[in-house]
């Protein structure tokens, strides 16, 4: 029983460097937002509520070097007090392993830094850095940040739809995960598609990994490892449209608009399928 816990240990600190990195992982929170698309060309989209970036919250703290501690349990799993034999034997394995942990600590610190375009996580300011880059590019009215790397933003844009689009898009972080795409098609169509607004099911690449958040924040409640908010999405994506709405798969259908018609989807953590429509301009 002295080998076991060190491996969970390691195991646990794998996964969350793991989804600290996986893709610089955004998430929404609460949220409001609308997609307007017309048939004159134009369009506009808001979003308005909360965003989190894992890689700046608690979750990836814990991935970094934690002091040496015995643990030992007996055959029921119940914590107990370490032998002396115990406690040599698991430093010793500790210690043997150090040289590898610093060198994989630096290199997923160099990782995380490229992905976030040359802003160290690490940095206390790192935080407020993005807040300032983000209110730099165009759309991002305002954007402040909540702490545990949530930040409460007000997203508007708008312009002419002559090429696709996609929701967040940051500067120098090609591995941000969209909420919201818009692809353009042949014969005057779109398609919309929100993966960011499900949190499961659906075929959403990010249910796994939203999983596994879930697994982690299990482990550190075990533990009594404190990783901070997780945000879910919780909020209304709503697309307004006086094109002809091909399909979609909201539970009411389209409803009539002052602009049109209008889509709606309700969107909680029990959201199994990610909002999409199909529209066509005659």
């Amino acid at each position: 029983m002295t080998m076991m816990p060190m491996k969970l240990r390691a195991a646990s600190l794998a996964a969350a460097s793991s989804l600290a990195l996986s893709g610089c992982l955004l998430t929404p929170g609460a949220f409001t937002s609308e997609l307007h698309i017309m048939k004159d060309g134009s369009f506009s989209y808001s979003y308005d509520g909360e965003i989190q970036m894992l890689a700046l919250s608690k979750l990836s703290e814990m991935g970094k070097e934690e002091t040496f501690e015995a643990e030992c349990y007996d055959d029921d799993f119940e914590k107990r007090e370490c032998t002396l034999a115990e406690v040599n034997e698991q430093r010793a394995e500790w210690d043997a392993g150090a040289s590898a942990r610093e060198a994989e600590r630096k290199k997923k610190a160099e990782e995380m830094k490229a992905m976030l375009g040359g802003i160290d996580p690490s940095n206390p300011e790192a935080a407020q850095e993005l807040a300032e880059k983000l209110e730099r590019q165009r759309g991002w009215e305002d954007v402040t940040y909540l702490g545990d790397g949530l930040f409460d933003v007000d997203f508007r844009i708008s312009g002419r739809m002559s090429h696709d689009f996609a929701f967040p898009m940051i500067e120098k972080m090609p591995m941000a995960n969209m909420f919201v795409t818009v692809m353009l098609r042949d014969d005057n169509q779109l398609r919309v598609d929100a993966p960011g607004f499900a949190a499961q099911g659906g075929g959403n690449p990010m249910q796994g990994m939203m999983a596994g958040m879930a697994g982690l924040a299990q482990m550190s409640g075990e533990s009594g490892k404190d990783i901070g908010k997780i945000a879910v999405p919780e909020g209304t994506f709503t697309i307004v449209t006086d094109g002809r709405i091909l399909a979609n798969n909201t539970d009411e259908g389209p409803q009539a608009s002052a602009h049109g018609q209008s889509l709606v989807w309700e969107i909680s953590p029990r959201t199994e399928q990610a909002p999409t429509a199909l529209i066509a301009f005659d």
